[in-house]
């Protein structure tokens, strides 16, 4: 009996460890969002100018996203060359230790610049974890998942970044209500990224006991695994990285949501009044009900295909975010809440639901996790700056807002273009048989459980 035959699929159990991890990892990068546009201009930056501590501290939140095309070429190698399960309980360690020290840090008032040089380094290692952590729990759960449920078992990872974007205003919420502005930024602000220790004990130990892909089971046993995933990758699948690259500019829309909405409709330069906790609240209920949407519209995929879902959702985002930055510049509260939930409780769902499959389905087994790794963090890295570019564009002036939405329209064509003209009908093919080239399907190693 060789190995790859005693590999049995565990979608459950893959799906809830991909939940956990991203839950962990899109909870640190909200509470650092959140702290980011509240309270780090004022306590890592020199005093004296607001609008310009309040870009820097936006452009810290940036930051990692320059560490995570460099971390998705080392992580996208170790994973498609020595396994999923490494990548994932590895990105939650690094990833949980570096949210934690951020906690931990001195302010710009006890030691000056130290203060800001510190909080990159840390914002850094956020960013090289999260390089790997997507791709490998997307693998992690595509792999594991039934040929005709794919969609759905994989939008647990998005499903837990919505649930990690409910826990982060949760956790700010009380700190915010019950604190004094000195308190708050003396050491309440550092609450919420010590809990963040809670998630990852609770994440490891679901993690260590996950066992690895029958699919990358499957090559090892027959000796497929590439020595160098990423020559295999930019030599036959370079399109697909092209294609996941562009795709991947939606994920600009939701920072514009995360964490520059919440400067732009609280902060006293623009003077539109609205108050941080109505703002956190409209995140926990959009987020809440996402964590409702993204599977359905994922079944949805299942059923009907990837691309009538995402581009559905992208025509949907591209409307919406242009609605809610506009209400926000009129400070109508129930119309920012109900245009704010429209975009991130639904349209916006519908593109974070499928394309983990979708992005999946570009690559073989052999190149999956470095394909979307790379393609999703080279693209993801413009996201990071939105919110920075869009306090540029606004220049202080509230009645600058459309200038984001057309920011941000401009990303959602971009991503529309990449989806629409990429493969259709993949929902349909077996998982051994995604992303071959047509000479090797014959030869395509038969993972446990797989119909040959």
């Amino acid at each position: 009996m060789t190995e790859n035959t005693t590999v049995q699929r565990t979608p459950r159990k893959a799906a809830l460890a991909a939940w956990s991890g991203s839950a962990l990892e899109y909870y640190d990068l909200a509470i650092y969002g959140t702290a980011a546009a509240l309270v780090f201009p004022k306590i890592f930056f020199p005093e004296g100018n607001q609008a310009v501590a309040t870009v820097a501290s936006l452009a810290t939140f940036g930051v990692a996203y320059v560490a995570r095309p460099f971390g998705s070429v080392l992580m996208g190698h170790i994973g498609d060359r020595f396994g999923r399960k490494l990548i994932l309980v590895g990105t939650l360690l690094l990833m949980g230790v570096s949210t934690f020290l951020i906690g931990c840090l001195p302010t710009y008032g006890q030691v000056g610049m130290i203060a800001p040089i510190l909080l990159v380094v840390l914002r850094l290692l956020q960013g090289l974890s999260a390089a790997g952590e997507q791709a490998g729990a997307n693998s992690m759960s595509f792999e594991h998942a039934p040929d005709d449920r794919r969609g759905f078992f994989t939008s647990w990872t998005l499903s837990g970044t919505q649930g990690g974007q409910v826990l982060a205003p949760l956790m700010f919420l009380p700190v915010i209500a019950l604190l004094s502005e000195e308190q708050l930024q003396s050491w309440g602000w550092r609450v919420p990224f010590w809990i963040s220790a809670v998630i990852v004990l609770v994440g490891f130990l679901i993690r260590r006991s996950l066992d690895e892909t029958p699919e990358f089971h499957a090559e090892k046993a027959h000796d497929e695994a590439p020595k160098a995933p990423l020559a295999v990758l930019f030599r036959h699948h370079w399109t697909g990285v092209l294609r996941v690259f562009f795709a991947a500019f939606i994920a600009m829309v939701n920072t514009a949501f995360q964490v520059f909405a919440l400067n732009f409709a609280t902060a006293d330069e623009y003077g539109i009044g609205i108050s941080d906790t109505t703002m956190l609240w409209l995140a926990i209920v959009a987020n809440i009900i996402a964590v409702g949407t993204i599977p359905m519209w994922a079944l949805l995929s299942d059923r009907i295909g990837r691309k009538p879902v995402f581009v559905s959702g992208l025509i949907g985002s591209a409307v919406m975010v242009t609605a809610f930055l506009w209400s926000i510049s009129r400070g109508d509260v129930p119309l920012v809440l109900i245009t704010g939930i429209l975009l991130a409780g639904v349209v916006y769902s519908m593109p974070n639901a499928v394309w983990p499959a979708t992005y999946a389905e570009y690559f073989p087994t052999s190149v999956r996790l470095s394909g979307m790794a790379i393609g999703t963090q080279f693209g993801f890295a413009l996201a990071g700056f939105t919110p920075a570019i869009a306090g540029s564009l606004m220049d202080g002036n509230a009645d600058n807002w459309y200038r984001v939405a057309l920011f941000c329209v401009g990303a959602v064509a971009i991503s529309l273009i990449a989806v629409a003209t990429g493969p259709s009908g993949t929902h349909k093919i077996p998982t051994r048989e995604i992303g071959l080239l047509p000479h090797d399907r014959n030869t395509a190693p038969v993972p446990a459980g797989a119909a040959s």
